[in-house]
């Protein structure tokens, strides 16, 4: 068994594509899922399974969504080990920073420098970007509501083909202990 975070990009946000945690644990204990826990209402949940790999869970888990819901969510799965070398792994000095200060974007595939070359990055200081293992590292000193640098890497062009959804530095590192705990 392997120990699993699901990440569930934009729902329940501002009262729509609502899905409730107690029904989404339902749904994956459903699936054959064990030690389903979810974290917030904004899409985090963990749990173990024996089969499949993070690609297969993640479009499995999907496609349960849509049939149960009725509306379609963009899903990611990281198990363990990558959750924790993306916390380790963080260029800023997170220990020093407030949790609304750094954000994590995942992505579902590999990104590079070539993606984000449009965008003047000395423009957005003190905002700064740095990419990881299928992650982008945001730090935005006002917290993300007031980050221009953001709303300006959340474009489409710049996120074409990919799936991406972001955290904040408190729910990452959250991610992390649950998925030591499962």
């Amino acid at each position: 068994m392997t120990t699993y975070a699901a990440l569930l990009r934009g729902i329940n946000v501002g009262g729509s594509r609502k899905v409730p945690m107690a029904e989404l644990r339902t749904l994956m204990e459903g699936l054959g899922y064990d030690g389903v826990r979810t974290y917030l209402q904004s899409g985090q949940a963990v749990f173990a399974a024996g089969h499949g790999d993070e690609d297969s869970l993640a479009a499995e888990l999907a496609g349960a969504i849509e049939k149960q819901f009725g509306f379609a969510v963009d899903v990611l799965v990281r198990d363990h080990a990558y959750l924790t070398a993306v916390a380790d792994a963080c260029p800023f000095p997170a220990a020093d920073l407030e949790p609304k200060q750094l954000h994590v974007t995942y992505f579902s595939a590999p990104v590079t420098e070539d993606r984000f070359a449009e965008l003047d990055r000395d423009a957005y200081l003190p905002e700064e970007f740095r990419l990881g293992d299928r992650c982008l590292y945001l730090y935005a000193p006002d917290g993300l509501g007031r980050s221009k640098l953001a709303g300006d890497l959340a474009r489409p062009r710049l996120n074409k083909g990919l799936i991406g959804t972001s955290r904040n530095w408190n729910t990452v590192l959250k991610l992390v202990e649950l998925t030591a705990e499962a």
